[in-house]
């Protein structure tokens, strides 16, 4: 089980934002996009709850929780610092403890969580919106739907879908992500959906050549 992150920073933090903001600009110029519709979301799993002020002192405006209890406790603490989206595995049981607080859910991938939307929507922010989890290469025990069934999700959703997320086949090239992150480009403009939440720490760079709106960064702003 991976540990907390210690002796974080504000600014450390503040250099590596600010050069996470630099590659991006850099991969948007070299792709003929626009850096400024890609957000830079901090994944906050392994970050201790006492240093989320940190993060927000560092520049940090968007944060992303992996998990729903730790979601709701933080954003009681600590509300006001940042924007919250959800990140994690959706589990249907959690839908009404994270509704409250997230502007953003990025792994919608069950028919329970489209019925668990439906039936706690009137705890959801005004704003709120949702990111339907695409399993593009089937990978077997892996979240997110099969290509095949986003537009029945389309179809049912509850609540206004915003865009596509995705997580790729582990590789230790980012190049090899490419494929996938076209393939979830190419899903989501063929339905008008305009945001892509896809790349992390290891391969946002590619995931922004190909389109992304939303990269998720852990260690690239913490190291």
């Amino acid at each position: 089980m991976a540990q907390l992150i210690s002796d974080l920073r504000e600014e450390q933090i503040s250099q590596n934002l600010a050069r996470v903001r630099e590659q991006i600009s850099d991969a948007t110029r070299k792709a003929g996009t626009d850096s400024g519709t890609v957000e830079i979301l901090a994944a906050t799993k392994y970050v201790p709850d006492e240093d989320l002020p940190t993060l927000a002192a560092a520049g940090i405006r968007l944060v992303g929780e992996n998990r729903a209890q730790d979601l709701a406790a933080r954003a009681a603490r600590h509300g006001g610092l940042f924007e919250w989206d959800f990140i994690g595995a959706l589990q249907s049981r959690r839908v009404r403890t994270i509704l409250p607080h997230v502007r953003l859910i990025h792994s919608v991938a069950s028919t329970s969580a489209l019925r668990e939307l439906d039936r706690h929507r009137a705890l959801a922010r005004p704003e709120l919106a949702i990111l339907i989890e695409v399993n593009l290469a089937r990978e077997p025990g892996k979240s997110g739907i099969p290509p095949e069934e986003l537009d029945s999700y389309l179809e049912r959703a509850p609540v206004p879908v915003a865009g596509l997320m995705c997580m790729p086949p582990l590789a230790s090239d980012p190049e090899d992500s490419r494929r996938w992150f076209a393939a979830l480009r190419e899903l989501a403009a063929a339905r008008d959906l305009p945001r892509l939440s896809m790349g992390t720490s290891q391969d946002f760079l590619v995931a922004v050549q190909e389109g992304a709106t939303i990269v998720r960064i852990g260690t690239s702003l913490y190291s």
